[in-house]
């Protein structure tokens, strides 16, 4: 890692943390304690305030920011990388505003990271992206950012066909398709639907009411009890489709 490097990682996990030790610094960069007392004093002689002392821990002030667009390398390909995804597997608009994000990133960039930008061999190929998939997604955004109904004819995964009415809370990308996870009126309970499997679909013009035990938080919060951990730690343990299953399987993925 380049100081200017190192430097600014110490900055952001000093906004991370109320106090952190010159210890624990050392162990997540990878360097010595030393080094760490060091980058610290030279921190503070130009200016960024940095409280306390060798052995007792470091705090960053309050109101201190850092200069916008001082990025890292493993930054900069992190960004072009998830442009790039967007672009592929997600909608028109989607990829528009990855594209301009990028422009506007690059615009203000130096030059030697504008090379970086330019040149970062990461792709996410997408011709083989099924269109049904992506044409679901501008509606489905709409309908969650306004919070209106959704009807549907969805096939499960042993082919069975229904028509639902559900209040979509979330979309998740799981590397190779997506899903809406909705509360569902016709089971009464969270459901969640791979976009690929939807038949049919109209966003209706009534809206609903977010209530209590039918947010996505309330989701999230029903997973992890469910999972006995944090539902997004591990995409693999997250709830995916609508089946005839037991209860505590009744969300789990079918990927």
């Amino acid at each position: 890692m380049r100081r200017a490097d190192r430097l600014f990682q110490i900055i952001q996990l000093l906004r991370r943390r109320h106090v952190v030790t010159a210890a624990y610094l050392a162990r997540e960069l990878e360097v010595s304690e030393r080094t760490v007392y060091r980058d610290i004093r030279d921190l503070v002689g130009t200016g960024v305030p940095i409280d306390g002392e060798a052995g007792v821990g470091y705090t960053l002030r309050r109101g201190f920011d850092l200069p916008p667009l001082m990025f890292t390398g493993d930054e900069l390909q992190a960004m072009v990388l998830g442009a790039r995804v967007v672009s592929s597997w997600g909608d028109a608009s989607l990829a528009r505003a990855a594209a301009d994000a990028l422009a506007r990133v690059e615009a203000a960039l130096p030059d030697r990271l504008k090379v970086l930008l330019e040149q970062t061999p990461l792709y996410a190929p997408g011709f083989h992206v099924p269109t049904a998939t992506i044409a679901s997604l501008t509606p489905l955004r709409t309908a969650m950012e306004d919070r209106r109904l959704v009807w549907m004819r969805y096939t499960d995964e042993a082919g069975a066909e229904t028509e639902r009415t559900i209040r979509p809370l979330g979309l998740f990308f799981w590397g190779y398709r997506w899903s809406v996870t909705a509360w569902c009126e016709l089971r009464n309970d969270f459901r969640s639907f791979r976009l690929d499997r939807i038949r049919e679909m109209t966003v209706r013009e009534d809206h609903f009411v977010p209530l209590p035990g039918q947010t996505l938080e309330d989701y999230f919060l029903q997973q992890e009890q469910q999972q006995g951990a944090p539902l997004l730690s591990c995409p693999c343990t997250a709830a995916i489709d609508c089946a005839a299953r037991p209860a505590r399987f009744a969300t789990r993925p079918d990927l």
